[in-house]
C-alpha cells in the first residue's frame, strides 16, 4: 500500500489535496479534494475477479447466518435449560435479551476498530470470542455462567453482521450493491429461519447442550476460513474514520498505525461512477503554510502508535446520528427488525398453546417467514438496482442516494394490511396453511423494505459504512431488546389480532418516515455537507 506523502502547498488560500497514493498525482479537476470512494489504492478490491468476490461474498454470508441462528436457537431448548439448570424463567428471559442487546450494540466498538486495523483483524478476534463463548456454554453448569457466555458469544457474532455489510461495500461499485447486499443479507434471514428447526432437533435427537456443541462447530469452521480464504477489502485511503486519524498524527507529527501492507499492485478510478465534489464523499487532507519547507512525511510500520482517540467508537456513532436523514431511515430499520423479533418470539407461542405443536413443528411453520424473507431480500436488492439505473438514466447520468429508497414503495403498500391479517388470522386461530401464507407475505414485504434502506444507509455514508451499519444493529439490537421484553405481556393482555394491529400502525408510521426521507434526504444531506465543508475550511 502507498505510503502517504505531504506535498508544499503554494497557497495557503488554494489548498490542495494530498495524495494517498505516492504514484498518482491529483489532477486538475479534483481540486481541493478527492473523492474518497474512488481514492486510488493497491489491489483495489473492487478490481478483483468474480471468483475472489463470490468467496469473499460466501465467507461472510456464512458468518452472517450463523450469527443470526445464534440469536434463537436456543429457544425450543429454554424449558430443558430451566430443568436442568434450577433456572428461573426471567433468568431464562435474560439469556435471550442480554444476547439481543450486546449484539446490536458491541458492533460500535467492532466497527471503529475495523476502520483502523482492517477487516480481517476483527473478524478474526470476533471469531475466536464466538468459538470460547460456544465451547463454554455446551458445558455450563450454571445460569449465571449461561447469561455472562450468551454475553460474550453475543460480543463475538455481533461484528460479522456490521463489518460484512462494510465489506460488501468496499468490493462492489454502488451501481450494483442493492443487488449483492439483498444477496448477502437473504443468509442472516435464513439463520433465524433455520434456528428453530437446528435446535428443536438436536435438543430431541441428544440434548440442549447439543445446539452449542453445533454453534461451536461452525465458529470454528468460521474462524478458519476467515484466517486461510479470506483476503483483507480494507483499504485505509478510503476510510473517513482513518484519514481523520491521519490528520491529527500529521498534526501532531506522530506515526499513524496502518493495516498491512498488500501484495498485489493495481490501482485505477472506476469507470462507473461519477466523482462527486461533497465533502462527504471527499478527502480533506492537511494544510501546510507556505514558509513550511517541502518535505516527505513516512510513516514506517514499525513506528506504529494507536491512541484510543482513534479507537473510539462514538465520534462515527455521533456523526452518523448528527444527519437527520439517517436518523429518519434508522428508526425504521430498528422497529422493522424489533417487529420480527416479536412476530417469530410471540408465533412460537402461539403455535404452541393454541395449536398443541412441538419445537420442531415451530420451526418448520416459522420457515414460512425465513422464506419470505430471504426472497423479499434477494428480489427487492435487484429491484432496488433496476430503480436507480433508470432514475440515474432519466436524470442524466446524474446518481444521489436518496434514488435507492424509492424501490421500497412498492413494498409499502402491502406490509401493514399482511401484518393486521397474520394477527387476526392467529386470534381467530385459524387453519395453520393460512399463518404459513401470512408469514411469508410479511417477511417478504418487511425485508423488502429493510433491503433498500439499509443498502440506502451504505450509499448516503461514504467512508463510514462500517459506523453506519453499527449504529443501525444498535439501533436493531435496542429495539429487539425493547420488543422481547414487551411482546409477551401486550400479547397476554390484547390478544394477536389487537397486538398486530397496532404493530401495522407503527410499520405505517414507519415508513411515513421513509417518504420524508425520500423527498427532504438530498437537500439535508447537501445542507450537512456544506456546513463540514465550512469547518473543514476554517
Amino acid at each position: 500500500m502507498a505510503t502517504p506523502t505531504i506535498a508544499k502547498v503554494t497557497s495557503v488560500s488554494e489548498p490542495k489535496s494530498l495524495p494517498h497514493n505516492s504514484h498518482v498525482e491529483p489532477s486538475p479537476d479534483t481540486k481541493d479534494a478527492i473523492d474518497i470512494e474512488h481514492v486510488p489504492v493497491n489491489d483495489d478490491p473492487r478490481q478483483w475477479s468474480r471468483a475472489r468476490k463470490t468467496v469473499t461474498l460466501c465467507i461472510v454470508s456464512l458468518a452472517s447466518m450463523v450469527s443470526a441462528l445464534a440469536s434463537n436457537i436456543q429457544n425450543p431448548s429454554n424449558l430443558l435449560i430451566a430443568k436442568d439448570l434450577h433456572a428461573t424463567n426471567n433468568q431464562i428471559s435474560w439469556t435471550l435479551a442480554a444476547f439481543m442487546l450486546i449484539q446490536g450494540n458491541f458492533p460500535l466498538i467492532w466497527s471503529a476498530v475495523a476502520e483502523i486495523t482492517g477487516r480481517k483483524v476483527v473478524y478474526l478476534l470476533s471469531s475466536a470470542l464466538f468459538v470460547v463463548g460456544s465451547a463454554v456454554l455446551a458445558l455450563s453448569k450454571t445460569i449465571d455462567v449461561m447469561i455472562g457466555m450468551r454475553a460474550l458469544q453475543a460480543a463475538g457474532s455481533s461484528a460479522f453482521l456490521a463489518i460484512s455489510a462494510a465489506t460488501m461495500a468496499d468490493i462492489y461499485e454502488t451501481y450494483e450493491r442493492g443487488t449483492m447486499m439483498g444477496v448477502f443479507y437473504a443468509a442472516p434471514l435464513l439463520g433465524p429461519a433455520l434456528g428453530p428447526i437446528i435446535g428443536g432437533s438436536l435438543s430431541q435427537g441428544f440434548n440442549w447442550r447439543a445446539s452449542f456443541y453445533f454453534l461451536l462447530i461452525c465458529g470454528v469452521v468460521i474462524f478458519l476460513s476467515f484466517l486461510i480464504l479470506f483476503k483483507d477489502t480494507y483499504r485505509c485511503e478510503r476510510s473517513l474514520t482513518y484519514c481523520s486519524a491521519l490528520q491529527r498524527r500529521l498534526a501532531s507529527r506522530e506515526p499513524v498505525r496502518r493495516p498491512s501492507e498488500s501484495t498485489i499492485v493495481g490501482s485505477e478510478f472506476s469507470e462507473n461512477q461519477t466523482h462527486d465534489k461533497d465533502p462527504e464523499k471527499q478527502l480533506q487532507l492537511p494544510v501546510i503554510p507556505e514558509e513550511t519547507p517541502s518535505t516527505t512525511h513516512t510513516i514506517e510500520p514499525d513506528n506504529i502508535r494507536l491512541s484510543i482517540k482513534d479507537i473510539n467508537p462514538f465520534p462515527p456513532y455521533f456523526q452518523i446520528l448528527s444527519r437527520k436523514n439517517n436518523v429518519l431511515i434508522l428508526i425504521p430499520n430498528g422497529i422493522v427488525f424489533g417487529f420480527n423479533y416479536c412476530l417469530s418470539y410471540t408465533c412460537e407461542r402461539t403455535l404452541a398453546n393454541a395449536y398443541g405443536y412441538n419445537a420442531l413443528s415451530v420451526g418448520m411453520v416459522l420457515l414460512c417467514l425465513g422464506v419470505g424473507s430471504i426472497a423479499g431480500s434477494i428480489i427487492g436488492g435487484r429491484w432496488s438496482d433496476r430503480v436507480v439505473r433508470k432514475m440515474k438514466e432519466e436524470n442524466g447520468g446524474q446518481w444521489y442516494a436518496e434514488m435507492r429508497l424509492e424501490s421500497s414503495k412498492l413494498a409499502m403498500l402491502w406490509l401493514p394490511p399482511s401484518v393486521i391479517g397474520y394477527g387476526w388470522m392467529c386470534d381467530k386461530h385459524l387453519n395453520v396453511a393460512a399463518i404459513c401464507v401470512m408469514l411469508v407475505f410479511v417477511g417478504f414485504t418487511s425485508i423488502w423494505m429493510y433491503a433498500s434502506t439499509l443498502a440506502y444507509l451504505v450509499d448516503a455514508n461514504p467512508g463510514r459504512s462500517a459506523a453506519a451499519v453499527a449504529t443501525n444493529s444498535s439501533f436493531r439490537g435496542s429495539l429487539a431488546f425493547v420488543s422481547a421484553i414487551i411482546a409477551v405481556p401486550l400479547q397476554n393482555s390484547w390478544g394477536d389480532g389487537i397486538l398486530f394491529t397496532a404493530w401495522a400502525f407503527v410499520l405505517a408510521a414507519a415508513e411515513l418516515l421513509i417518504i420524508i426521507v425520500v423527498h427532504k434526504g438530498e437537500s439535508w444531506r447537501k445542507e450537512n455537507e456544506e456546513n463540514e465543508r465550512k469547518m473543514l475550511s476554517k
